[in-house]
């Protein structure tokens, strides 16, 4: 299931997205009061600015028989963007991310956090972090990997297939066929997966082909001294391509292009 294979960086990566949330106590300051100072720390490198409300599910309170559905107060979630909108950082009263949707490679990817983790621990010195997580969305397209008409079975692992592991059943002919598992890793760790085929919508456009998704959501749960949250985000960016690698194929692993 893991991989001890030395880590690589693969040419045709499938990634779409890539994102890292640190969540900390609620900082009611981040949604009463507009982050100018936070904005002209990173505006050189997020000029692009917006205001986005988010109303949360209803909350459900009361006793036994006496249930009811409480409207929860909106969020404020403030969105900064790069000029050509491959990077985002989210700041909210609850949490802090950046996500990328052109991925390179960790080196790029911490180095573009740097500025944003830093400038919000000076300006709002939270106590700790509940949370520290990392998530790794890949789309495998065989169209874009050259391997139309091979099956799944041949590119994805059998602990990740299910029934689409028997060459018996066709891909064609199953709907659904997804595996969802949460698990402890090394180093206090934990991850969540979602393994399974399925479409993908593009700018709001139904994409025809049938991608294999493996979206990886790995995390540190509990209190994360503030110091201490550069070294959690490398321990799980440490397991990430384990996992991955683990779960493809060496004909997967190859047409992935590896450097």
């Amino acid at each position: 299931m893991f991989s001890h294979e030395s880590r690589c960086i693969y040419r045709k990566p499938q990634l779409i997205e890539v994102i890292c949330q640190l969540r900390f106590p609620e900082i009611l300051t981040i949604g009463t009061t507009v982050p100018d100072k936070f904005q002209e720390a990173i505006r050189a490198e997020f000029p692009r600015y917006s205001k986005l409300q988010e109303m949360p599910t209803p909350k459900l309170a009361g006793t036994p028989g006496n249930m009811t559905l409480q409207k929860q107060e909106p969020t404020i979630n403030h969105q900064f963007v790069s000029a050509d909108g491959t990077w985002r950082v989210n700041l909210t009263s609850k949490f802090i991310s950046l996500a990328c949707n052109k991925y390179t490679c960790w080196e790029d990817f911490a180095g573009k956090l740097d500025k944003p983790l830093a400038a919000f621990i000076q300006l709002y010195k939270p106590a700790y972090f509940e949370r520290v997580g990392l998530r790794y969305v890949n789309f495998i397209s065989r169209n874009a990997l050259e391997l139309s008409g091979v099956p799944f079975r041949e590119l994805i692992e059998p602990c990740w297939l299910g029934p689409l592991s028997e060459e018996a059943v066709q891909e064609t002919g199953c709907s659904r066929c997804s595996l969802d598992v949460e698990m402890s890793i090394r180093g206090g760790c934990r991850v969540k997966i979602h393994a399974g085929p399925g479409m993908v919508k593009r700018a709001g456009q139904q994409d025809k082909e049938v991608k294999f998704i493996f979206d990886q959501d790995l995390y540190m749960p509990g209190q994360v001294p503030v110091k201490m949250s550069a070294g959690a985000l490398q321990t799980l960016h440490s397991q990430a391509f384990s996992i991955f690698r683990g779960a493809i194929t060496d004909k997967l692993h190859d047409a992935l292009d590896p450097k």
